[in-house]
């Protein structure tokens, strides 16, 4: 039984200078329910995080699929050059002490106006940063915040998806294994042993922003991977995915979905599911394989 919704007006209040509201009380509402934001399904890394010689970074949130860290600075009232400033300081700082991380830098504030929207668009082409403006709304004894993006991050061209500047800068194992962990690189080889039984002369090619594979020194990146901290990213070429994703549900294989940027079949597998599910692995490695070379 459908119920009948009746339009309420609402009344926009400022919440600088209220008596029961402060940026306190905005910190906690964020903390109990990150996803208020729109930024996705994150969660609370740290809270007031001290940073060296620059004050305290009010929230920092992260996204538990990508490991993307979002450095969060919260103004009442109406944003200023000095919130601007210490948005980019803080994430700056955070972005140099954990570089393995992807980083981006979050301002909220009640009201942003045009003219200092301009200066933060103005860094936006070299800053991954993003603008949330908050508004509080009043209904009879309650309160709800609302938050409109106002300046969203933009997306260049993931270097990880881009092959050729990925093969300019070539690395090798113990970077991969400072950047994800033995765990990880464990889950590497037992792919890699899986390609073999494939063709025995399949390696890895490790480069910057992930660990490629060729065969007789030749490169075939039908499949890279991104080792992480507690697991291993697969993205892998293959026509016909949605057929396997059917069978990946019936898998404990954590499955990431589809690229729209570059149309691969994004994995994830943790410890023990590649010796539970050698099958439909293998079948997925080999068909990717076969379009590769034909």
């Amino acid at each position: 039984m459908e119920t009948n919704l009746e339009y309420v007006k609402g009344t926009k209040i400022s919440l600088k200078g209220h008596p029961n509201f402060d940026e306190f009380w905005v910190k906690n509402i964020i903390i109990n329910d990150p996803s208020i934001l729109g930024l996705g399904d994150l969660m609370v890394k740290d809270t007031e995080r001290i940073q060296n010689k620059a004050g305290r970074l009010d929230l920092l949130l992260q996204d538990p699929e990508t490991d993307k860290r979002y450095e969060i600075e919260i103004m009442l009232g109406k944003v200023d050059e000095s919130h601007i400033i210490r948005t980019i300081e803080y994430w700056d700082i955070e972005r140099k002490r954990y570089p393995n991380y992807e980083h981006c830098a979050v301002l909220i504030a009640e009201e942003i106006t045009s003219r200092f929207l301009n200066v933060i668009s103005l860094f936006n082409s070299m800053i991954p940063i993003i603008a949330l403006q908050m508004n509080a709304i009043q209904i009879d004894s309650k309160i709800v915040l609302n938050f409109t993006r106002v300046l969203d991050e933009i997306i260049l061209g993931e270097p990880d998806d881009d092959e050729e500047l990925s093969e300019k800068v070539r690395t090798d194992r113990q970077y991969w294994n400072n950047r994800g962990s033995d765990i990880s690189m464990k889950l590497a080889d037992e792919c890699l042993e899986l390609l073999k039984e494939i063709n025995p002369d399949f390696a890895f090619n490790y480069n910057k922003f992930y660990i490629g594979l060729k065969k007789k020194n030749r490169k075939n990146n039908f499949i890279i991977f991104k080792a992480k901290k507690t697991f291993l990213r697969l993205e892998i070429r293959i026509s016909e995915s949605e057929s396997f994703l059917e069978r990946l549900k019936e898998t404990d294989i954590e499955i990431i979905g589809i690229s729209k940027r570059t149309g691969r079949l994004r994995l994830s597998l943790h410890k023990g599911d590649i010796s539970s599910n050698k099958v439909i692995l293998k079948d997925i490695f080999e068909k990717s394989y076969k379009e590769s070379i034909e």
